[in-house]
């Protein structure tokens, strides 16, 4: 996932489920060069937050590898996206095996007897498409569980969501982002109206503006109406700043909403990760800059720690 609206679909999609998850992104495949763009696991303690996520909070429900696709995907690359789910329950048992055997014992020994083995779920597998991918639903026998939301033949685990065939509601606002044309079109213009503390405002409008999708770069003709509507809403974010009386021009404006959507992301990924922050913690991200921030998050998948992120005070 290398261009804008990828890394916007990645971004919102593991903010979204932060709410009530503990989503990753870029995890790492073993044995194989493939990575999940997010995968999610739901925490039972936030069962009140993800049952407000409308349909986001539905697929989310049990382990999940979301791949979303900006545009209808083919059966080779959802059979790519299969792969990786089989691979990572391989290697999600592998790490239970690991885990559960005694101290010194190879996890590579023999295959143990199934009755011995640690419980695994097998994650589900949620591909976000943009339109209406036939040849995918066709060959798994997917038959539509309401509307937009697909389910295939029974031991697959596979869900597809067609973002076009979506109803135009608040369930399923954070997901229509993902799409483009009419579909993204009317997404932004529903974001726009909600109430100003709405949870899908707080986690979108920094994604919106921080990757612009193409508003600093000529447009494709196929992606004009997509980069005009998403400039409507960079300038009303930023006129927004200025009536607050942060009018020092577009390049500060902008670079406020990078730092304070940064802040966000940081705070809510350290909290998922290491639980509540010391105040200490919390001021350093505060006085942190957009460098330092973006330095910050690139560590954390990867941390024990919270030292191992944030490094030791200057």
């Amino acid at each position: 996932m290398h261009n804008g609206a990828d890394q916007f679909a990645k971004n919102i999609l593991r903010e979204a489920l932060s709410r009530a998850s503990s989503p990753e992104t870029e995890v790492e495949v073993l044995a194989a060069t493939q990575k999940i763009d997010v995968y999610s696991v739901p925490d039972p303690a936030r069962d009140a937050e993800r049952a407000g996520m409308g349909l986001l909070g539905e697929l989310s429900a049990e382990p999940s590898l979301f791949e979303p696709f900006h545009r209808t995907p083919g059966l080779r690359q959802v059979r790519s996206c299969l792969r990786k789910q089989l691979t990572w329950y391989h290697e999600l048992e592998r790490r239970a095996r690991a885990s559960a055997s005694p101290v010194g014992a190879s996890s590579n020994d023999a295959e143990p007897d199934a009755s011995t083995q640690p419980a695994v779920a097998f994650p589900a597998l949620v591909v976000i498409s943009s339109g209406r991918p036939e040849s995918v639903l066709a060959a798994y026998e997917c038959h539509e569980v309401k509307p937009g939301v697909y389910h295939a033949a029974p031991g697959l685990a596979l869900r597809i969501v067609v973002l076009s065939e979506l109803p135009r509601t608040q369930e399923t606002l954070l997901l229509r982002l993902l799409g483009s044309g009419r579909v993204l079109r009317e997404a932004l213009a529903d974001l726009a109206a909600m109430r100003e503390d709405a949870w899908e405002r707080s986690v979108a409008t920094p994604l919106l503006v921080h990757f612009q999708l193409g508003l600093d770069e000529q447009a494709t003709s196929e992606e004009d109406d997509v980069s005009a509507e998403i400039r409507a809403w960079f300038e009303d974010y930023q006129q927004k700043l200025r009536n607050e009386g942060r009018d020092e021009g577009l390049k500060e404006g902008r670079d406020e909403g990078l730092k304070e959507g940064g802040r966000n992301l940081l705070l809510r990924q350290l909290r998922a990760r290491f639980g509540e922050l010391p105040a200490a913690v919390v001021a350093r991200i505060d006085a942190a800059d957009v460098a330092e921030l973006e330095r910050w998050g690139e560590r954390v998948l990867g941390a024990r720690t919270l030292d191992e992120v944030l490094g030791a005070p200057s």
